[in-house]
């Protein structure tokens, strides 16, 4: 059994979420809830793996074996049922830079690209930045759950969008998409000739009694682009390693023609070591890690019913982030954020970065030993 609750000390690392904190919150003096990494061991299959690897003393440039691609392919038939083709995978330096790629190869300047706010801020800088014009389609929150409005998509698409880009499973709210949900974003996209650009990388990291469905096993006459990586769900996004799936042969040829002009390559042999040794090795981990997240949903979510009914804990389904729902505290977007750095002394994401409809809420990182993270809860309590 993995030691979840030991605390790892991780200065002297160049962490982002800790070494990045004076300049993100202008002090040192929290605890650090943001930034979507754990504060947990990654598989000792993978650390294994990586020294075994360091010990050979020649690091040189290097090839994406096979042996990778298959341990990707088997992961993902065996917990999600999705028979991946090698000739549809591209390797990536991270889904974020994928995500530009695939909307640099499948759009043009000036097109527009629809995403769903609250939505993790770099959907809105992969549209601004690459200079299309982005289209919100605003998630409807609904008695406590977060619902896609169908009804406003399709005008987005009939309004000449190119585009989606779907977040599944959803970050920051956690939603995991009902298979209906999902087969009604395709027929959408059928009828307007979107492209779907699907942000999977949370997709194996979903509590009991929910599913992740991949989007791309439900039509093949969609244009949909998967980004998948084992870097959430192992704890190895440092590593830089990710990929996407295309169900069309143009569409992968398009985008390999992006990368191939920005000299972009993702092959370095520690991301491989990893990547292979987290889907060959990581399976027992995992499931251990998600009993271990889902007790830490529940105490947190019945701290705050029961605590402090000020905050709501929005029902989370999938991924290591919780949604509060701040907006019974009756202040601004910046004395919010004030008050969780300066009052509670708690580093988290403000709501307002995902988009207007963020308002009033902070999105918090529950992958940390429960200790932590309760105190930090219990930090709150107090300063409230």
């Amino acid at each position: 059994m993995t030691d979840f609750d030991r605390i790892i000390d991780r200065d002297s690392t160049s962490s982002l979420k800790y070494d990045a904190c004076l300049a993100y919150f202008g002090t040192e003096d929290i605890v650090p809830l943001w930034v979507a990494d754990m504060d947990l061991p990654a598989p000792e299959a993978v650390t294994q793996a990586l020294v075994q690897r360091a010990q050979h003393p020649i690091y040189g440039y290097t090839l994406y074996p096979d042996s990778a691609i298959i341990a990707m392919q088997q992961w993902f038939q065996s917990r999600h049922n999705w028979t991946i083709d090698k000739k549809s995978i591209l390797m990536c330096p991270g889904v974020v830079p994928s995500m530009h790629a695939a909307i640099e190869a499948l759009s043009e300047v000036g097109d527009g690209i629809i995403v769903q706010p609250p939505i993790y801020p770099p959907f809105f800088a992969a549209v601004t930045e690459t200079k299309r014009q982005l289209i919100e389609n605003p998630l409807k929150l609904e008695q406590g759950v977060y619902r896609i409005d169908f009804e406003h998509l399709e005008q987005c698409a009939a309004a000449g969008a190119t585009c989606l880009l779907l977040c599944s499973p959803h970050n920051p709210s956690g939603r995991v998409w009902l298979q209906e949900e999902l087969e009604q974003i395709i027929a959408i996209a059928r009828r307007y000739d979107l492209t779907i650009i699907s942000d999977e990388i949370h997709a194996d990291l979903i509590y009991p009694d929910y599913k992740h469905i991949p989007l791309a096993t439900l039509a093949d006459d969609v244009a949909i682009v998967s980004a998948v990586s084992p870097s959430k769900t192992f704890n190895i996004p440092g590593l830089g390693l990710s990929c996407l799936v295309t169900n069309q042969r143009q569409q992968w040829q398009a985008i390999k023609k992006v990368l191939d002009a920005g000299h972009v390559s993702a092959s370095n042999p520690f991301s491989l070591t990893a990547f292979e040794a987290a889907y060959r090795g990581g399976e027992k981990w995992l499931d251990e890690l998600m009993v271990y997240l889902d007790e830490t949903r529940n105490q947190v979510t019945q701290f705050f019913a029961d605590t402090l009914p000020q905050i709501t804990v929005m029902p989370s389904q999938g991924t290591y982030l919780l949604w509060l729902d701040c907006r019974q505290l009756d202040l601004s977007d910046e004395a919010l954020k004030s008050f969780f750095i300066h009052q509670a002394k708690v580093g988290m994401n403000p709501g307002i970065s995902f988009g207007e409809v963020g308002t009033g809420f902070m999105r918090m990182n529950i992958a940390a030993p429960r200790t932590v993270i309760m105190s930090a809860c219990q930090a709150i309590a107090e300063a409230v």
